[in-house]
């Protein structure tokens, strides 16, 4: 028992050193198993990040004006996760909008460097997130922190649910890649759950969203994920892990615009 323990332990750990910045240490070494397993823990290293995020956005806006608190909030976020999905989102652009061929549209990805492409995305990624925030902190500064937790932690686990749907590419004779999950864990699979279960209880609890609403939803992410999926394909034959980064980006971007849709309308 006490074995099985400390190896979770040492997946949380692992999902928490891969999406952030915080300093946390692991002193064996990492290999490609250890990995696929941890993502099972990208669901709560969202909440994680989502409840620092929103705790910096609660103190700020006793202060400040709630337009404030979410820039000051969302800076916080990118430096907590060092903008690891944001990263993805511009490569993927940049990739997809500037190559031809598969082999051209992987090289673009991996240039160190910031295209058109990448840098519109990235722009009109955050001045949406941000826009959403405000509208919802409006409504209620509560509305904003659940929606913050939710949002978090469903594009995570959406995001990780596109690896069994998608093969793992790479250019060839390609040395040096990024760390990323090639494969989905089946005991990956219960902690995915729990914390989406965790936080869908916060989200129908605090926002008062019916079964109707909570159906529309599912249907929604799930359309856009298979809409990602069928063009990711097209794109490049699979995934990477700079996709996985832009999948996650656009889940969390969903949430917010369906939440804002469904609670902002009075």
């Amino acid at each position: 028992m006490k074995q099985a323990f400390l190896q979770q332990f040492l997946l949380a750990k692992l999902a928490v050193v891969f999406l952030t910045r915080l300093p946390v240490s692991i002193k064996q070494d990492v290999n490609d198993d250890l990995l696929n397993k941890a993502t099972g823990y990208f669901g709560f290293v969202g909440l994680l990040i989502a409840s620092l995020c929103a705790g910096v956005f609660w103190l700020v806006a006793l202060f400040l004006p709630l337009s404030i608190a979410v820039l000051i909030s969302m800076a916080f976020g990118l430096m907590l996760t060092g903008a690891f999905h944001e990263d993805g989102l511009a490569d993927t652009a940049d990739g997809f909008g500037g190559g031809w061929s598969a082999v051209q549209k992987l090289t673009i990805m991996k240039d160190s460097r910031l295209g058109t492409y990448g840098a519109s995305a990235l722009c009109m990624s955050l001045m949406l997130k941000y826009q959403s925030l405000v509208m919802l902190a409006e409504v209620s500064v509560m509305s904003a922190v659940v929606s913050l937790l939710f949002a978090h932690v469903i594009s995570r686990v959406l995001a990780v649910s596109i690896i069994p749907s998608l093969d793992y590419v790479q250019l060839e004779n390609e040395s040096k890649t990024k760390p990323v999950a090639k494969s989905l864990a089946v005991s990956s699979i219960i902690p995915l759950l729990l914390s989406s279960v965790l936080v869908s209880w916060l989200f129908v609890c605090y926002l008062d969203i019916n079964i109707f609403y909570g159906l529309g939803f599912l249907s929604l992410v799930w359309l856009v994920r298979l809409l990602f999926i069928a063009f990711t394909k097209k794109q490049i034959g699979g995934y990477t892990g700079d996709v996985l980064g832009a999948a996650q980006q656009i889940f969390e971007l969903t949430t917010y615009l369906f939440i804002f849709s469904v609670i902002g309308v009075n």
